[in-house]
């Protein structure tokens, strides 16, 4: 029985970020099912969801197609102890 790599996060930060501007961090949102149903950026690092390089790249993929100002913003797939 293979375990699952689940210890990616995904950070997001502006492009022109000051001092103030703090990272924020990817809380998946799923249905019942486990079905994929969209992204909330919050700035707790501890509540953002774990989860694998293909759920990541799926919440990166998302937010870039559905948020309005993802131009604004660097978002990166982190390892979950940097």
């Amino acid at each position: 029985m293979t375990e699952i790599d689940q210890r990616y996060l995904v950070q997001q930060r502006k492009i022109n970020a000051t001092e103030k501007d703090v990272p924020v961090f990817a809380k998946a949102m799923r249905s019942k099912t486990g079905v994929f149903e969209g992204v909330s950026f919050i700035r707790n690092k501890e509540k953002a969801s774990v989860m694998t390089l293909e759920q990541a790249q799926e919440v990166i993929d998302w937010a870039n197609a559905k948020k309005a100002q993802a131009s604004l913003y660097v978002t990166t797939i982190i390892c979950k102890g940097q």
